[in-house]
């Protein structure tokens, strides 16, 4: 691949070990096979990511702090990655799964409070973007189960795609109690150029005021093998433009986005791209870390 990235040499913008990463992952195969690995084109990343091993680029990525977020429909899955978080010095929160449509859901969540590591347990994702249904989001069960999300105190990631959008946007709207976090701007297709009807439905649902977003995910929907930061800005530029600042938060996307490039080298495209729109030093403070200690509520 190439890029235009450059480091941006401000101290004030984001100084070393305080970058927050609100989206990051981790598994190890002998303990969860994970079957959405075994495509060929999967195999630069069938292997196991360790805490260590993140650890490691997050030194180098001059990240503080990060959100573990869940990979698997399973809640053991969760539970374990609570332990882990618990005995880590970098993972500050967990996105856990639990099933929406179950009818003690309360309760489930409830004990995923209460297992150790619990009080991290921040919010909440399921796999919608595999889901066949378009509006699975919109089903009377599932809204019942985001509306026990909600009062159990947490947030809600949703990760979906462009087709999936509309129903997002009606369940936002019928939810104002819960905050949702829209991961990797529902993969917008970069490696075509195209922008709309992506474009259109991001603004429609950041006009909601109860949506925050994460900067992330890009890479891996470019051409892996041939993206640079020019092809990466108008789709952040309309993130920008629609959350701002201080509704959008950094992620890695980590390991996934090792099939396009190291998590180091995407921190400085977004470091380029936030700085090259003309944001100060405040504002990429925000989107670098800020938004993402409101949002998961870091450090309480």
């Amino acid at each position: 691949m190439t890029s235009t990235a450059t480091p941006d040499a401000t101290p004030t913008a984001t100084p070393t070990g305080t970058i927050v990463d609100a989206h990051h992952h981790l598994w190890e195969l002998s303990r969860r096979p994970q079957t959405w690995l075994d495509p060929p084109r999967m195999a630069p990343i069938r292997r196991d990511f360790t805490p260590s091993d993140y650890a490691d680029v997050a030194a180098e990525a001059r990240i503080g702090r990060s959100v573990l977020v869940q990979v698997l429909p399973d809640a053991e899955e969760t539970r374990e990655f609570l332990a882990l978080a618990e005995r880590s010095d970098t993972v500050a929160a967990v996105v856990g799964w639990a099933d929406l449509t179950r009818p003690d859901l309360a309760a489930e969540l409830a004990a995923l409070a209460a297992a150790p590591g619990g009080e991290l347990l921040r919010g909440i994702r399921h796999l919608v973007q595999g889901e066949s249904d378009p509006r699975w989001l919109a089903r009377d069960d599932v809204r019942e189960g985001l509306r026990q999300v909600a009062a159990a105190g947490l947030v809600y990631d949703l990760l979906v795609l462009p087709h999936q959008l509309p129903a997002a946007i009606e369940t936002v709207r019928a939810l104002p109690e819960l905050t949702f976090v829209l991961d990797h701007l529902a993969k917008p297709p970069v490696a075509s150029g195209e922008l709309e009807p992506w474009a259109g439905l991001v603004r429609e649902l950041a006009a909601e005021p109860n949506v925050t977003a994460k900067l992330s995910g890009l890479i891996t929907e470019a051409d892996w093998d041939d993206w640079d930061a020019a092809r990466l800005r108008p789709y952040a530029d309309v993130a920008l433009d629609a959350f701002g600042p201080g509704r959008l938060m950094f992620g890695s996307d980590w390991p996934v986005c090792l099939l396009a490039g190291a998590l180091p080298l995407w921190a400085e495209t977004v470091r380029a791209l936030l700085t090259d729109a003309g944001l100060p030093a405040a504002e990429r403070d925000a989107v670098f870390r800020g938004t993402a200690e409101r949002v998961y509520r870091l450090g309480t």
